[in-house]
């Protein structure tokens, strides 16, 4: 959110992400507003090299072009110092000579001459190669220009390179002289005296320029090298480009007001698989520990402060090695015995219902879709009013319609629910199978607990909180406004209630907390809710497939506007490009003219061949892929480079098991009669690369192993202090000497405990060793200027 914006009344406000100057996320518009609450959330992998992660809130203008009140920008490698934790920023000014990106690629080098008459000069060779990353004008590629200066206190000496025609990514290849000290031979020409200035005052500026043809060029960033560094040496490397020293100099900046980001960032540095072998069978081989406490992965979990730094990674490689199902038995057997009341079981939140929780959201995301995205649709689409709390009824409500109105949705997203045990993944099902029968083993005399088990998670943890919150879950694209909102949070609730029906009698309505709820469930006593509820968690806990058919409805998997190249047609002789919005579900890609039509062009997805980046000196456009089918290549631009590599993984995803897939493609496109990228004259010629987007691995099992050793070594005094504690259990047996110290932690058997540490410690210093070789070697092979 964001308060006290300026001007100072209400605007209506929305907020951009930015990746340097690529907008890549945008919020819903917030009206008539002076601290907008967006409460949006947006997770993402950065696919490219970037500077600066930005915010910038925008003055919506329904006329004119929107107005950026200001901004907030993180460098790259500040960003670990906010992560994890809500923080106020104060919004800075938007000064275009700030507003930088790319960087520049130059050789500089100090040669000696000598005169005519024998006296020695020097002379500066500034070799300006090419530039990477330059900002798109416009949504455009730029024209850009660079000016290179020899600059001192009586000196400015500036040449120009010629202009580049839209590219971002430049190619100048231009070298020009500047004469740095003079022979004692030469005389002055000004009429002023002026000493000749010391070496040491000089430097080298190169500014980049978008040439504005009509209009005054842009700045796109400029560098600074002192000529003093190079004495008589040569230096050739990258330079990021920085902002103008002049830009940003209001002195208003608490005048705009500020912005308040949650930002979670990790950076992860994955060394050959190799390096991780030990490691990762540590964690492999947890199941098998006796007892589970005594396993690598539960010591993970029981040393970081927050046990969903360790769970989302853990259930991850687990679930990539087929190890989850036997490790979530095991530490749910621990959790069960320490549980007292059958109504309680698996309620907290203990290490097997973190991971249960995860996998859910990991493998149940097309589940989630295909059960609830049409009815989560027509609640947020076309609302029915549903409030039926008496203090928040508004003035002319009538409470019995709402109720009516309510009980259709609860009865509609009820029915999607038990009537989807087909489409649950085989993987949930065999969790819930073995979470069922461990409780029933647990409390023999309890019926229900075998039920309870499993609508614990089922019900409450997955389909009630995704109803509450379907942007999470990426049901919908936006969060729902405040009065769908309400609707969804009762609609959560009554699904809740009805998923523990099973162990909930008629005497027991009298608990509810609300006394509406009660009134409302007093509607729904019939034997067919709790018959429908035990069918489907008996279905959906059993080990038989319950995969859907070939004949189920396709699955929506994404949606959105894009940019598409004509096939084929062309305006007056040129082939152009359309926007269109792209759909793609588990059975076709189409597109049409806008949403909600039909489409105009379809491709099965079974007749997807491949799905690969395309060059972007095919049409000088950023951000663009191809997909091969039977027919010419779909050239598509999408809008950013997050939005595109979501759409190549998701289609490649989809593709992966097609027969007819391509080993060799074509970077570049086919255009004038040849390929640009091999300059092969036949269009159909078999493609000159390899094919690299071949099959994504939806999990990095090696990227997932990096993440816990970065764990374990952010917690090495905490294993240290484990290990002690383990030494001192299994030498002293009398009372604890000093509990305070290892009382958080589980240890049932300290001498197994003991010697997993000893292993995790070894591994984490010998992997500690690996990573510090690598540092070493990519910062003795960086230059000077360089990233």
């Amino acid at each position: 959110d964001a308060k006290h914006l300026v001007p100072n009344k209400m605007r209506d406000f929305f907020c951009t992400i930015n990746l340097d100057q690529e907008e890549v996320f945008r919020t819903q518009v917030v009206e008539k507003s002076l601290s907008p609450y967006f409460g949006e959330e947006f997770y993402f992998e950065i696919p490219r090299t970037f500077q600066w992660l930005s915010f910038y809130i925008y003055d919506k203008s329904v006329l004119q072009k929107d107005l950026r009140i200001g901004k907030v920008s993180i460098k790259k490698e500040d960003l670990c110092k906010y992560t994890g934790k809500e923080n106020w920023f104060m919004l800075q000014p938007v000064d275009s000579n700030s507003e930088v990106q790319g960087k520049v690629h130059l050789e500089l080098k100090l040669n000696e001459l000598i005169t005519d008459n024998g006296s020695v000069c020097q002379q500066l060779v500034v070799h300006i190669k090419e530039c990477h990353g330059l900002p798109l004008i416009n949504g455009q590629n730029c024209d850009p220009y660079a000016t290179v200066s020899l600059v001192g206190p009586s000196r400015n000496d500036q040449k120009k390179t010629k202009v580049k025609k839209k590219t971002s990514n430049p190619q100048f290849n231009e070298t020009f002289y500047f004469e740095v000290t003079r022979s004692s031979s030469y005389t002055k020409k000004s009429q002023f005296q002026v000493e000749e200035e010391d070496i040491e005052k000089l430097e080298v500026r190169v500014d980049l320029w978008n040439n504005g043809n009509l209009v005054q060029d842009v700045f796109l960033g400029e560098i600074k090298v002192p000529v003093k560094v190079l004495r008589n040496d040569s230096f050739q490397a990258w330079y990021l480009l920085q902002p103008r020293e002049n830009g940003n100099k209001s002195s208003k900046t608490d005048d705009l007001g500020s912005l308040r980001l949650n930002i979670c960032y990790t950076e992860d540095c994955v060394l050959p698989s190799e390096y991780y072998s030990s490691l990762r069978n540590l964690l492999l081989k947890s199941s098998d520990v006796q007892p589970i406490s005594a396993s690598a992965a539960y010591v993970l979990s029981e040393v970081c402060r927050d046990k969903y730094d360790a769970v989302l990674p853990l259930v991850r490689l687990l679930l990539h090695h087929h190890k989850l199902v036997p490790f979530v038995a095991a530490v749910a057997e621990l959790d069960l015995k320490d549980t007292q009341e059958a109504n309680t079981v698996f309620r907290g939140n203990s290490l097997a219902t973190r991971c249960v929780d995860e996998m859910m959201k990991i493998v149940g995301k097309h589940y989630l879709k295909v059960t609830l995205k049409p009815v989560i649709d027509e609640i947020c689409e076309s609302p029915k009013p549903c409030e039926i709390d008496p203090i928040k009824l508004r003035e002319g409500d009538n409470v019995e319609i709402n109720m009516e109105n309510l009980r259709y949705y609860v009865d509609k997203v009820f029915r999607e629910i038990v009537q989807s045990s087909i489409s649950c993944p085989t993987l949930m099902c065999d969790v819930f199978y073995s979470l069922r029968h461990l409780a029933a083993k647990r409390f023999p005399n309890d019926p229900h607990v075998q039920y309870s088990a499993v609508s614990s998670f089922v019900f409450l943890r997955f389909f009630a909180v995704a109803v509450v919150s379907p942007h999470t879950f990426h049901l919908r694209p936006h969060h729902p406004d405040a009065q769908t909102s309400r609707t969804l949070t009762l609609i959560s609730k009554a699904i809740q209630t009805l998923g523990s029906w099973g162990s909930l009698t008629k005497t027991k309505l009298s608990s509810f907390k609300e006394t509406f709820m009660c009134e409302f469930f007093k509607t729904f006593q019939e034997e067919k809710f709790t018959e429908s509820v035990k069918k489907f968690l008996d279905d959906v806990s059993s080990t038989e497939s319950k995969e859907p058919s070939g004949l189920s409805e396709p699955i929506h998997l994404k949606e959105g506007e894009m940019y598409k190249r004509a096939q084929g047609r062309t305006r007056i002789g040129k082939k152009n490009f359309k926007k269109r919005w792209f759909c793609l579900t588990s059975r076709e890609f189409t597109y049409h003219k806008q949403q909600d039509k039909e489409p105009i062009f379809t491709i099965p997805i079974k007749n997807i061949l491949a799905v690969e980046k395309l060059d972007e000196s095919s049409f000088n456009k950023k951000n663009m892929f191809q997909v091969l089918h039977g027919e010419k290549p779909l050239y598509i631009q999408a809008n950013n480079c997050v939005e595109a590599s979501e759409w190549i993984e998701a289609l490649c995803r989809v593709t992966r098991s097609n027969q007819k897939r391509l080993s060799f493609y074509h970077p570049s496109a086919f255009l004038n009669g040849n390929w640009l990228c091999c300059k092969a004259t036949i269009e159909n010629t078999i493609g000159c690369a390899p094919c690299t987007a071949d099959v994504p691995i939806e999990i990095d099992g090696d990227r997932e192993t990096e993440r816990i050793y970065s764990l374990f070594t952010i917690n090495m005094s905490k294993l240290q202090k484990l290990e002690e504690a383990c030494g001192s259990i299994a030498v002293y047996q009398g009372p604890r000497k000093e509990p305070d110290d290892y009382s958080n932690f589980t240890i049932e058997d300290s001498v197994a405990t003991f010697h997993t540490l000893k292993q995790i410690i070894d591994i984490v210093e010998k992997l500690n060793e690996s990573h510090e070789k690598y540092r070493k070697k990519r910062s003795s092979s960086a230059k000077y200027g360089s990233e």
